[in-house]
This record gives structure tokens, C-alpha cells and sequence, in this order.
């Protein structure tokens, strides 16, 4: 117990989390939780920062002053975003519905200043635009046409197709595979996304959510190190995280990558923060790398609870 007692001493966006998917607390305690996302702690905290323009930072991706050309920063519209649906804040909230109308109405893309929910041109971005369009209730479509037309023939996706590029990145086909779910939930899909969405898994299995299929070697060492916020950063947690959040009996193939998660649980039955991705953030989330993370605990904690069973 001491470990939820330290989980459920922490912002609204993770005590509602715990009680849904640790306690199994009665679905109206965790509704009430969640409705506290909008009103107070850091999705209300982040609600406060979207300006008079509709935007967060004066920008759709890129803020409208880029200060350290050294690092990416995450506090645009778009990553702004990803952290309220990360948070749970409730679609459905007075809160959430005037934030998304004006993202709607005023936030356009840099690449061709297209509206927001029209999406961009890297399956990436776009796989981002179709889990924020789907979790907040608008009509994404023909961006899902899009990505599963930019399916590549090995079952995933790559930012860098269209330079050339036939392999595909993990970086790019988790951002799309989450999209395309959260679009599933939301719609119930199309015959052509769901196809694309299990080709996409697939993928991801075959490698055992960090190995080269061609010789079996690990394909990049960060992917063994837990961050959180993601970004657009894969990493094996959220990999299992994802396979969690999809259902379903856990694939054999994904025991490799299970107990990764297992080996990095500490003494104290906690997960640390490992491996954060530097750039200009609204506010720190957590106390930095080598410090325990509520969030990465959470997730290791949900994910080992779907893969043994309760």
C-alpha cells in the first residue's frame, strides 16, 4: 500500500489514473477525481497558460520565439494538448470544449497553415492530431485516411518517407498507433484504419518492442530508459503501455520488454524517472532523472498488472 499511498499523494491527473487502474475504485469516485484535472493542478495550471490567440507559446508546433535552437521546446499548441489528454482532462468539461474551440478556430500549422485538425504533413505530427482530434471530439478522418494510405510495406510508418526512406521508425509508428486507437475508441474505426492499426502492431512485435528483426540486436539503448512526458520519443514502457491501453490477451512476444520493466523497479517498489527529453517546458512535472517518478510508476504498474492479470 505504500507505494498507491505515494501514487495518490500527487496531482488529480494521477490519482484519478490510480483509482481507475490500480484500486478498481467505484467508477464515480474516479469520475469525480477527473473532473478535478480542469479545475485545479496542473491541467488546470495548463488550461491557464493557452493565450488570447487560441495557442499555447504564440504557436501550432514551434512557439512563436524559439530561445535554445539547441533543443526541441514542448510548449506549443500541439504538445500543450498532448499533455491535457495525457492528464485526462475530460473532453467533455466546459474547460476542455472552450480550449479545443479555440484551437479550432485559431490555430493553424506552420508547414502550409492549414487549421489544426486538418493535420500536417509527417505521420507523426499526424498520428498526434488524430489522438487529440479523437479524444476531444473532432473529426479527423481524412487525416486517417492519410495515414494508412502512408502505411509502409514493412507495417509502420516513418516521418523521413517522404524523403526517401522505406524503412520504418518506432518514433513514428507508436505516435500513429496511438492515434489510430484513440480514433478506434472514439469512432469505432474503419475496416481500412483497424487493419493498418494491427499491421502496425505487428511490426512492433516481430521485434519484440526493441530488436532488430533482421539479426536480433537492440536497436537503441534509450528505448531501455523511461521518460515521461513522451513526446514523440518511443521507449519500451510506452510500447507495453500502449499494447496495455489496446486490450486484450498480452502477446507472448512482448515478455522481453516486460521484464525490462520489472528489472528497473526499484527497492521501494518505485519506478524513476531516466530519461527526460531536454527542451523549454510550462513546468516541471517531476523532480528530474534518478528521482522517482509517480509516472512512470503508474504506467509500469498498470502495464505488469494487464500482463499478469490482477
Amino acid at each position: 500500500m505504500e507505494v498507491l499511498d505515494w501514487l495518490l499523494d500527487s496531482d488529480p491527473s494521477i490519482r484519478w489514473q490510480v483509482l481507475r487502474d490500480l484500486v478498481d475504485a467505484p467508477a464515480r469516485g474516479v469520475a469525480a477525481e477527473r473532473d478535478r484535472v480542469a479545475t485545479s493542478g496542473w491541467g488546470a495550471r495548463l488550461l491557464a497558460l493557452q493565450g488570447t490567440d487560441g495557442q499555447w507559446d504564440g504557436g501550432t508546433y514551434w512557439p512563436a520565439q524559439d530561445d535554445d535552437p539547441d533543443s526541441q521546446p514542448w510548449t506549443a499548441t500541439t504538445y500543450s494538448l498532448l499533455l491535457l489528454r495525457g492528464f485526462g482532462l475530460n473532453p467533455a468539461s466546459p474547460q476542455a470544449r472552450h480550449a479545443i474551440s479555440r484551437v479550432r478556430d485559431n490555430s493553424r500549422w506552420e508547414q502550409g497553415n492549414q487549421p489544426f485538425f486538418d493535420g500536417e504533413v509527417e505521420p507523426c505530427i499526424n498520428g498526434m492530431v488524430v489522438a487529440l482530434g479523437a479524444y476531444f471530439g473532432e473529426n479527423v478522418d481524412p487525416v486517417v485516411e492519410r495515414l494508412v494510405r502512408e502505411q509502409l510495406s514493412d507495417g509502420g510508418w516513418n516521418c523521413e518517407a517522404e524523403r526517401g526512406s522505406t524503412r520504418s521508425s518506432f518514433h513514428t509508428t507508436i505516435c500513429v498507433l496511438e492515434g489510430l486507437l484513440e480514433h478506434e475508441r472514439s469512432t469505432g474505426g474503419t475496416s481500412p484504419s483497424r487493419q493498418a492499426r494491427r499491421r502496425g502492431e505487428e511490426y512492433l512485435l516481430a521485434r519484440s518492442l526493441l530488436r532488430r528483426k533482421s539479426n536480433g540486436e537492440l536497436i537503441n539503448g534509450h528505448w531501455l530508459q523511461f521518460s515521461y512526458p513522451t513526446r514523440w520519443f518511443y521507449d519500451v514502457l510506452r510500447g507495453l503501455d500502449y499494447f496495455r491501453a489496446a486490450g486484450g490477451a498480452p502477446d507472448k512476444r512482448l515478455e522481453e520488454a516486460v521484464e525490462v520493466v520489472r528489472s528497473k523497479r526499484q527497492p521501494n517498489g518505485r519506478w524513476l524517472l531516466e530519461n527526460t527529453h531536454a527542451g523549454k517546458v510550462h513546468f516541471q512535472l517531476e523532480d528530474g532523472d534518478g528521482n522517482p517518478s509517480r509516472w512512470n510508476t503508474l504506467r509500469a504498474l498498470r502495464t505488469l498488472r494487464w500482463y499478469d492479470g490482477p
